[in-house]
């Protein structure tokens, strides 16, 4: 029920005078243990303070085998009544002061907590009278150490709070939760307030002494593991000088004037950091880290899983380190291997699962079925059957219990959490059912990927704004950008599922919806494999116009996503062969203005401008507007890199002037990329001739576009051409704010020109260090 860490005037505790006197006769705890009768496991506990004091039976027991004399024997029997008499249990709340296992990690909570205690220990008077204690929540999924930092928390408050540091178990996950009233006298004991005032004020004045107790005592209180808001909300103290550290799986956001704490897994360094401190020093400096970062990873940085995963390799101190990470890889055993003497991560993760409604247990099953690594609202309504908003609630049920994550409208299963789910899946919904709701998924992820795509492509645009698509708001391009990039990895993998089923119709309409599309979010990573597939689809089909035009884009993946100048090379002259085979002019000019790209890029300039005049003739024969700028505005290219400046620019003004004809017949999305590129490359130009300022000019024209237009990649890299040129000029602190931006871009734009624009951030602020250094010496010897 109760447990006191530290209380002022507080004699020893059991645990610790048991290992005192073991100690003093010279007996190991498998010496003990054969002496007395009682078990090693539950020695250890004792003394670590991983259980309360023992009944009389097992005290006399120990007594029995230490071999005391009769005033010993008294003392240890003593020492266990007291214990008992105080309201311990046997949850470990006796040892925080020396039993906890070692503390890594969760410094920014801790640090919060210590300043919260601090502030209210400054701030108030010394009585507490009037003063209003500080509430914390600490919430998370199972496993994730929130008891472990409240109690870690307790111990490092004790300064600020002398009078008393108490841990109530609530028992929140238990069937039967206790007694209020066990619980206030079990705090009042532990605060020693003696019995005779508890039988004085008798049971009905027990929550004025609490109450009482608690406004003139400077305290830490955990109210550890409980239930919900309604048990925990008469415990929390109305005035006094002190400090209520709540811990639950629920976040509990009925409770007002809450300072919350969420807990997740740890961070990398973290969990590397904890797993270390299992190893000996010899083992510890020749572990390789990549190996501890293995088992971290597989562990999905859960403090639970990892302290098993410590005990397992403090276990096998002869075993290599790898081993473990061997056990941990197939996804199918992994909660197994995580099984350690009689603590599973399994059995933490059924405690709340059983106290689930059917219908958010069901939902908790189906979220083991999408690919990807979460779900909106729309996909799991998909999976349930349920409609929009009682999916919605029954999710949000998920989330105040702990189970599961939220990150705006996204939902996730952490790593461990999705395979127990898996578990649960498999044993209690039909293998028809599990088909069934994976189906179900598939075919709407895959409609509503082709929808969101040819939000972008000229001659569709979005749907009308009263259309729904299956709970799916895409009234706009940028509403189908979003939908389409927070639903990657899902759809990619309904897309796998759909080829992997020869279902090749739909995997072509997939890929075709998408061409337009792939401008906008060009550093996925996945368009080659979109693209290598769909033209594998179009052949099945024996659609060769189809297969040319998927080969094309695919060479354009190549080119312009990975820089494989020669492999595009490879698949623009299938495409080419196919389309003339097939008669498709269009597809031909295509080909052509790939392979002029990658002629460009190998710096061979004249088969690259040869190639977009034939390109040119092409789209003109097949009345391809939009593929004519795109020639026009390549030959600019193609000019300007070959050193031909005049003509470049002569070349770009041609392309702003067809532009400017032909515009209200081209796509504003392909609009703005074109401006765009052709405004990156007159800036080139005009970098060549020495107009600098004109330069400058025309890169903000073409990251202006690409940032109204949405298009992370393309402004990524034309903002770090203007941080270049500025860095150039000497103008290194507007440089610095443009590679900044670069950097604040994240992951829609290049990585490779994000990596580079962080170099240079540090290479401009070392200088800028070097130099603030400089001067300062020199003020130091004027």
């Amino acid at each position: 029920m109760v447990g006191e860490s530290v209380a002022s005037g507080g004699e020893p505790n059991f645990g610790s005078m048991l290992r005192g006197l073991r100690v003093e006769a010279s007996l190991t705890l498998e010496g003990l243990a054969e002496a007395s009768g009682v078990s090693v496991r539950a020695i250890g506990d004792l003394e670590r303070g991983r259980r309360g004091a023992p009944r009389p039976g097992t005290a006399a027991a120990l007594a029995e085998g230490l071999r005391l004399s009769d005033f010993g024997r008294q003392g240890l029997l003593a020492a266990a009544r007291a214990g008992r008499n105080d309201g311990y249990t046997p949850v470990g709340v006796q040892a925080v002061p020396r039993g906890m296992p070692e503390f890594v990690g969760r410094r920014r909570e801790l640090a919060r907590l210590v300043r919260l205690a601090e502030e209210m220990s400054s701030g108030q008077a010394t009585d507490g009278l009037g003063a209003q204690p500080v509430i914390a929540a600490v919430s998370g999924p199972p496993g994730a150490g929130k008891t472990t930092l409240a109690l870690h928390a307790a111990r490092r408050l004790a300064d600020h709070f002398p009078d008393g540091q108490v841990v109530v178990d609530m028992r929140g996950l238990d069937t039967e939760a206790p007694h209020l009233g066990e619980l206030m006298i079990g705090v009042l004991r532990a605060l020693r307030v003696p019995d005779k005032e508890l039988l004085r004020v008798g049971a009905q004045g027990h929550i004025e002494l609490y109450r009482q107790t608690l406004a003139v005592r400077r305290f830490v209180l955990v109210l550890d593991n409980a239930r919900d808001e309604a048990q925990v909300r008469p415990l929390l103290p109305g005035s006094g000088t002190g400090i209520v550290v709540i811990t639950s799986r629920r976040m509990l956001t009925d409770l007002e004037g809450v300072h919350r704490l969420p807990l997740d897994g740890f961070e990398p360094g973290e969990a590397t950091a904890l797993l270390s401190t299992f190893l000996d020093g010899e083992r510890a400096s020749t572990t390789d880290i990549g190996e501890l970062e293995t088992i971290a990873r597989y562990c999905g940085y859960l403090p639970l899983a990892l302290r098993l995963a410590g005990s397992w390799l403090a276990a096998h101190r002869t075993w290599p380190v790898q081993q473990l990470a061997e056990r941990l890889a197939p996804d199918d055993s992994r909660l197994q291997a995580l099984d350690i003497g009689d603590t599973r991560v399994s059995t933490a993760f059924d405690l709340s699962y059983r106290q689930l409604t059917v219908e958010a247990a069901r939902m908790f099953r189906m979220l083991a079925v999408p690919p990807g690594p979460d779900v909106s609202t729309a996909g799991a309504a998909q999976l349930s059957g349920q409609g929009l908003f009682d999916t919605e609630d029954t999710l949000e049920e998920l989330v105040e219990t702990g189970l599961l994550g939220v990150a705006g409208d996204r939902y996730r299963l952490h790593d461990l959490l999705r395979l127990y789910a898996r578990t649960r899946l498999r044993a209690e919904e039909t293998a028809g059912d599990i088909e069934y709701a994976r189906t179900a998924l598939r075919e709407w992820l895959l409609r509503t990927t082709v929808v969101a795509g040819r939000c972008f492509e000229p001659g569709h645009g979005a749907p009308s704004p009263t259309a729904s698509q299956g709970h799916v708001d895409l009234s706009s391009a940028e509403k189908g950008r979003e939908w389409l990039q927070a639903e990657g990895a899902n759809w990619l993998a309904a897309y796998r599922e759909a080829a992997n089923a020869d279902d090749h119709a739909v995997v072509v309409e997939v890929a075709e919806s998408l061409h337009w599309f792939s401008d906008q979010w060009i550093f996925w990573g996945h368009w080659p494999e979109v693209f290598a597939i769909a033209a594998s689809s179009a052949k099945a089909l024996g659609d060769t116009v189809q297969e040319a035009t998927q080969l094309n884009y695919l060479a354009w993946a190549r080119l312009t996503c990975e820089g494989r100048h020669r492999d595009s090379l490879a698949h623009s002259a299938q495409a080419l062969a196919l389309a003339e085979r097939a008669g498709d002019i269009s597809q031909q000019a295509w080909a052509y203005v790939y392979q002029a790209g990658a002629y460009r890029k190998i710096g061979e300039y004249a088969t690259a401008a040869d190639h977009l005049s034939v390109a040119s003739h092409l789209f003109a024969s097949a009345g391809d507007i939009q593929g004519s700028l795109t020639a026009l505005n390549g030959m600019g290219q193609t000019l300007s890199m070959s050193g031909r400046t005049e003509e470049s620019l002569r070349a770009f003004r041609d392309a702003l002037a067809f532009i400017e004809e032909k515009g209200d017949l081209l796509e504003m999305n392909s609009v703005e990329i074109s401006l765009a590129e052709v405004y990156s490359g007159m800036a080139v130009a005009f970098e060549k001739s020495g107009e600098r300022d004109e330069a400058i000019a025309s890169l903000w024209k073409a990251v202006d576009l690409c940032r109204n237009n949405g298009n992370a990649g393309l402004e990524s890299r034309h903002l770090s051409d203007l941080g270049t040129m500025l860095l150039d000029m000497g103008r290194s602190s507007e440089a610095r704010k443009i590679f900044a931006s670069v950097v604040s871009l994240g992951s829609y734009a290049d990585p490779q020109v994000v990596s580079e624009a962080a170099t240079r951030l540090g290479a401009i602020d070392a200088v800028a260090v070097e130099v603030d250094n400089r001067i300062a010496d020199g003020e130091r010897f004027r």
